[in-house]
């Protein structure tokens, strides 16, 4: 990132992704509030400061690693006079009078904001659409969606409308996105970045789920974004080591299992996945092992029953309805499904079905449940150690078109499951499908061993192309 921003003046750079996000925001409604005027003044000032420095360039990227690099932020996040209403009405008027810890620490590294992006009501859904903002369309093809929660981020990424994002993901909410936007992201193990600072906050076991982590166009960013929005918490996963892949142990899983709660995967993604377990033997000399692990097959459940448990307090998880409640009356699920047939309801139909289902919830975790997410996570952590590295479908469908997860609820477990394990997990494209639109696979390693699976997506962004402008190519991997 940083060294071509002293090619040119930080204004020009900065104007320049001004540009591009009026050129191609009315087409992808993915920013929902700019700063324009302020990230421009901020911009100059980091003009002046480089034309003052007298130490060096390497004096200012030692100091602030991120100076004049354009970014945008999820609305969800707290970011100092922006929005912060997550998509509730109730919200509408609330601005952020500070910014999330996350954010803040990218700012004081040099970064400059633009704005905030679009996410999906209280962030529990897979389409990033609200009844404040509207909804989000995907740059390779309108009619289809930008995943969510972290919607607009992945749009905008993915549109080339900016350089690095900020993201949360408690069920896929980063990789989702990333995946449908041809662009990289990164949930990183548990604990490492703040989480404060977002809406809605998590509670009962969900703290210990939700992640907040970088997305971007290119994989040699998310090493740099990682180690600044840690903070201290980055040197635990010693992002700096030299990672020699030809010694690492690869893993591909295929599959979930076939459970019939959710689509089986694409053609096209087995056979990506495919493409990529004969690259990595061909170049790297390794044997990358196939798997198939029987408790995958209850991904879903697992993850619905943990996030519904309550926390080390005992106290139960703040329920969808109630947040929804944020602000206004109380809301009855039932009732506000009526009003929404009705064509009256401020809320959007995945968020009353998801306040519906809680209705439906045993309050008694299934034994069966929870021993297979204690055998899951015994297998996989023993799998993986401290140099595993496993292959995974990012979702089992290509971005679907707008409206349609409303008919495949289930498949996020694909990416849910790991907020779960609280493994680290990496995003990365790997070209474009036959239809133009991004393929992709997660890469899977064990706790605190990011750096392993960051390494893996640089060397894959080389070997596949990375992020592909949309409309310019629609080449297979």
């Amino acid at each position: 990132i940083y060294i071509i921003f002293f090619f040119f003046k930080n204004v020009e750079v900065v104007q320049a992704y001004i540009d591009r996000i009026q050129e191609v925001n009315p087409l992808i409604n993915a920013m929902v509030k700019d700063r324009f005027s302020a990230a421009l003044q901020e911009a100059a000032q980091v003009d002046k400061l480089i034309e003052e420095e007298t130490g060096g360039e390497e004096v200012l990227e030692d100091r602030l690693p991120l100076l004049g690099v354009p970014i945008t932020v999820k609305e969800a996040f707290a970011l100092q006079g922006m929005p912060n209403s997550t998509g509730l009405l109730t919200r509408r008027d609330l601005v952020s009078g500070v910014d999330a810890p996350s954010v803040a620490l990218l700012k004081r590294a040099g970064a400059i904001p633009l704005g905030v992006t679009n996410c999906s009501e209280l962030c529990m859904w897979l389409e990033s659409h609200n009844h404040l903002y509207g909804i989000t369309n995907n740059p390779y093809d309108f009619e289809r969606i930008a995943g969510g929660s972290s919607g607009g981020e992945g749009s905008i990424l993915g549109a080339g409308a900016s350089v690095i994002g900020v993201g949360s993901d408690i069920g896929g909410s980063i990789r989702i996105p990333c995946f449908f936007n041809g662009v990289f992201g990164h949930k990183p193990s548990t604990g490492i970045v703040s989480n404060d600072g977002q809406y809605p906050p998590a509670s009962g076991l969900q703290m210990g789920f939700l992640c907040t982590g970088p997305m971007c166009r290119y994989a040699e960013d998310l090493i740099p974004m990682l180690s600044i929005m840690g903070g201290p918490n980055a040197n635990k996963l010693c992002l700096s080591a030299e990672v020699d892949l030809k010694k690492l142990r690869f893993f591909s899983v295929p599959h979930n299992g076939g459970s019939h709660l959710v689509s089986p995967v694409d053609a096209q993604l087995l056979q990506a996945q495919k493409m990529v377990v004969r690259r990595l033997e061909a170049d790297l000399g390794v044997k990358v092992q196939e798997l198939f692990i029987p408790q995958l097959k209850y991904s879903f459940q697992i993850w619905g029953t943990m996030m519904a448990s309550p926390g080390k307090d005992g106290k139960p998880p703040t329920t969808f309805a109630e947040l929804m409640s944020e602000g206004g009356k109380k809301v009855w699920p039932v009732w506000e499904l009526f009003k929404w047939l009705l064509g009256f309801s401020s809320h959007t139909i995945a968020a009353i079905g998801l306040a519906l289902v809680e209705l439906f919830q045993s309050s008694h975790p299934s034994p069966f449940i929870l021993q297979q997410k204690e055998s899951l996570q015994q297998e996989m952590e023993e799998l993986l150690g401290t140099d595993g590295v496993l292959l995974y479908p990012s979702h089992p469908q290509i971005t679907p078109k707008h409206h349609h997860p409303i008919f495949t609820p289930f498949n996020f477990c694909y990416t849910g499951i790991f907020n779960i394990l609280g493994l680290p997990v990496t995003q990365c494209p790997l070209g474009l499908s036959k239809e133009g639109l991004p393929l992709g696979v997660q890469i899977v390693t064990g706790k605190l061993q990011d750096r392993l699976s960051l390494a893996t997506a640089l060397y894959l962004e080389k070997a596949f192309g990375g992020w592909r402008e949309p409309g310019k190519t629609t080449a297979k991997p």
